[in-house]
């Protein structure tokens, strides 16, 4: 009698541009609703310094921290190793890796914007991350 195949756990990669707003949104909201039930990455094609103050804010109000986070630089082992890749307004800057699974979210970029305009870019992710999780699981 054979052994039953273990689930293996999802992977999401998220990528913008500067992985300093929009994918550290992402992958925090992916973290906090998916617990570890999901394996959550964040790149950017051109990584900023730091991540963007607002978006932090934002997320501190509904109870995510991610002021630990850093951009990082996407680069082929990480896209590799996802099993979906969500792209937010890199546009032809965001390099493509067959045979993965790809979603493109039109999202508003929080650079420059106050908050009141990060709160709702920070909810419309959130509701992009859940039918996501709701897919994968």
């Amino acid at each position: 009698m054979s052994t039953p195949a273990r689930p293996t756990t999802p992977s999401v990669l998220f990528v913008c541009v500067h992985n300093a707003g929009r994918s550290q949104m992402a992958a925090g909201w992916l973290r906090h609703l998916a617990g570890n039930t999901v394996e959550v990455r964040s790149a950017g094609s051109e990584p900023a310094d730091h991540v963007n103050p607002v978006a932090v804010d934002a997320m501190r109000e509904v109870g995510i921290d991610i002021t630990a986070e850093q951009p990082k630089l996407l680069d082929r082992d990480a896209a590799e190793a996802s099993d979906v890749i969500v792209t937010m307004g890199c546009g032809d800057t965001c390099p493509v890796f067959p045979g993965k699974r790809y979603e493109d979210w039109k999202l508003t970029d929080p650079a420059g914007q106050p908050l009141s305009v990060v709160r709702e870019i920070r909810d419309e992710i959130r509701q992009h991350v859940a039918r996501l999780l709701a897919d994968l699981t």
